[in-house]
Parts: C-alpha cells; sequence; structure tokens
C-alpha cells in the first residue's frame, strides 16, 4: 500500500528528496533553529525556578487554610488575599512561559517544513517568533511582579490583603 502511494506520487517523492538531500540547506535549517532551542532550554530554567516558587505559594496558601480550618489561623490568615495573589502571578507566568516554549517548538517545526514545501513560510516563522517572544516579555513581567510581592514583610502583606479586600469589597458593593 505505501508502495502503490509512493509509486504513484513518484514526483512528489522525487522532489522532497531533491529538496531535503541537500547537506548545506539541512545544516542551514539546523543554524536557524539553534538560536530558538537554546531559547527552550533558558525557558526551562527559568520555569523551574517559576515552578518553584509557585509550589511553595500554593503549599503555603495550603496550610494556612487548613490551620483557618482548625480555628488556629491566627494573624497569617489575613495575609491570604496577598498570597493568593502571588499565586495568580506566579501561575500565570508560569502559563504564558510554557505557552512561549510551546511556540518556540512551533517555530523550529516549521524551519524544517520550510524545507519540504514550495510556499514560502517565513511570514509564518516570523509570526510565530514574535508571538513567542510577547509571552515571555508577559511571563517575565509577571515573575517580577510576584518576586516584588515576595519580599514585603507579614505586615505589609496583612496591609496589601486589606486593600484588596477594600477594592474587592468596593466592586461588588
Amino acid at each position: 500500500m505505501i508502495l502503490d502511494f509512493i509509486a504513484a506520487n513518484a514526483d512528489i517523492t522525487t522532489t522532497l528528496i531533491e529538496r531535503t538531500s541537500s547537506t548545506v540547506r539541512v545544516q542551514h535549517i539546523l543554524q536557524l533553529s539553534l538560536a530558538p532551542v537554546f531559547l527552550l532550554a533558558a525557558i526551562g530554567a527559568v520555569l523551574n525556578v517559576m515552578n518553584t516558587r509557585l509550589i511553595w505559594i500554593v503549599e503555603r496558601v495550603n496550610r494556612i487554610e487548613e490551620a483557618e480550618d482548625d480555628g488556629t489561623g491566627g494573624r497569617e490568615s489575613e495575609e491570604l488575599p496577598a498570597l493568593r495573589q502571588r499565586r495568580f502571578l506566579a501561575q500565570a507566568a508560569v502559563n504564558l512561559s510554557t505557552a512561549a516554549a510551546l511556540t518556540i517548538c512551533l517555530v523550529v517545526a516549521l524551519l524544517f517544513i520550510s524545507a519540504f514545501i514550495r510556499p514560502q513560510i517565513g511570514t509564518w516563522v516570523a509570526a510565530a517568533w514574535i508571538v513567542a517572544m510577547v509571552q515571555l516579555v508577559l511571563a517575565l513581567l509577571l515573575f517580577l511582579l510576584e518576586t516584588r510581592a515576595a519580599i514585603t514583610s507579614p505586615r505589609e502583606r496583612r496591609q496589601i490583603s486589606r486593600e484588596i479586600l477594600r477594592r474587592r469589597h468596593d466592586r461588588e458593593g
């Protein structure tokens, strides 16, 4: 069955082999894909840090909520809105970083696909790269906001939490 398909599409097969058999062409595509692949490695390292912070925040929120349920929450319970805000920022940063990594994978795939097809897809590659950079910039900005929120003292977190609750009340009221 596969041989029948290849025989029926001999022209396509011959063209495909001719386009991809050039060592120079393959080397060029590999060179073009190196920068995105190095960026993928960097995003992986940043994602590791972001995930570590996110896990810490989630565990802290869970511990405070459990203590609150047991009636032993104390003043730490007042920090929950600020910690939930940090959790949101960290999760959004992780999501955007992951989306950027996936978009960069798409860029690499498009680079290789471009060797197999006649239509020029450079515009698609450039657009995917721009989307990945926007996602990465937004992720890093959210991560910056989360780390800035992390350096606050417990007293400042309680004040921020009161402000969050006041704004929420004003919107609902």
